[in-house]
């Protein structure tokens, strides 16, 4: 298989758009980037400077800070970024969205990782980046990979799409019941609160004998060989990222940037969660930090047994198929990354 240089079919965008032209909704930073290829989330805040980085429907955005986090997004829509995401536009003989699953390749970030500068705070090498191998193939061969791994890609957003949904159910019916109830209760009364551990081995990829998640504040961060829980627990950030909650119920070991919450009312203590402001929690000052006392001290309202037993049953059957629809999504993930490599190297056809 003959190979090009990404510089021979793509170039970084260096146009800039007014941030006062954007939105929430289509600014993209490094920290609304989701690791390990997630795609984008909504923008917190949009940035204090009058202008930022365009990009346009079609670009690839990868974030150049820590490139080994993965993160990578196809843009669906015209927008705004920060200066520390890389905005690569395909040209000349080039399917974008082909471009977009090379560069979606673990071996692609491997080299941005190899090729980065600097220890604390790695970037990657934007002129190391352009010199990248990309795969030289026909268009019609391109397409074609993009089908097939589209057709993953799109069952996995529609399993998300739904998931959002059945959430906003579930929030709905705990507003509904309770919402509006004056707090008679500590969240310390529902669910103990622990912190997580520093694991005894962490790699970046799963392997047979290191498949154990690692949780971080808001994340998968690696990967270890043994479980610190293997019950129902639900996770937050104790330093770094706070307000993002994590659900497990197999086996995984949450890291000590995580608080580890555990309650027979699992339902009932993650709406609360949901439901609280983080940011007014913090007490670090360079780096966030939420204490297990400040979250256990958290006022809610307690409901009556009955009103307790009714709101986990209902709640319950629909996060189960919730939880069904990650499950099936970390399938499809793991299926479209072990095609991915092998139809970029030819080593599998589409055929096949």
């Amino acid at each position: 298989m003959n190979f090009k240089n990404l510089s021979e079919v793509s170039d970084y965008v260096n146009e800039r758009v007014k941030v006062e032209n954007l939105t929430v909704e289509n600014y993209i930073s490094t920290e609304n980037m989701l690791p390990n290829k997630g795609g984008i989330d909504k923008a917190i805040k949009l940035p204090a400077a009058k202008t930022t980085s365009l990009y346009s429907k079609g670009d690839i955005l990868l974030s150049n800070i820590r490139t080994y986090f993965k993160k990578i997004w196809y843009a669906e829509k015209d927008g705004g970024c920060s200066n520390d995401v890389l905005v690569v536009r395909a040209r000349g003989e080039i399917e974008p969205k082909f471009l977009y699953y090379v560069l979606s390749n673990d071996k692609f970030f491997e080299y941005s990782s190899a090729t980065s500068k600097g220890t604390k705070m790695p970037r990657g090498d934007k002129s190391a980046i352009m010199q990248y191998q990309i795969p030289d193939m026909p268009l019609e061969e391109q397409r074609t990979i993009v089908s097939v791994l589209s057709a993953l890609d799109d069952r996995i957003a529609e399993n998300k799409k739904i998931n959002h949904h059945l959430e906003q159910i579930a929030k709905a019916i705990f507003y509904e019941k309770f919402g509006n109830q004056v707090p008679n209760g500590l969240l310390g009364d529902l669910a103990s609160v622990s912190s997580g551990k520093r694991p005894p081995i962490k790699v970046s990829e799963r392997t047979a004998t290191e498949d154990i998640p690692i949780l971080g504040a808001a994340s998968i961060m690696g990967y270890t060989s043994k479980s610190l829980y293997s019950e129902k627990i639900l996770v937050t950030g104790r330093v770094g990222t706070h307000g993002i909650i994590q659900r497990y119920n197999r086996p995984c070991w949450p890291s000590d940037n995580a608080l580890v919450l555990k309650s027979d009312d699992y339902e009932l203590v993650y709406q609360n969660l949901l439901s609280i402001d983080f940011s007014s929690m913090n007490r670090g000052s360079t780096q966030p930090l939420i204490t297990q006392t400040d979250l256990k001290n958290v006022a809610i309202y307690i409901p009556t047994q009955i009103e307790l037993s009714d709101f986990e049953d209902t709640v319950g059957t629909i996060m189960q198929q919730y939880e069904s629809n990650i499950v099936a999504n970390e399938s499809l993930v793991q299926l479209r990354d072990s095609l991915l490599p092998k139809l970029m190297s030819g080593e599998i056809s589409v055929t096949d």
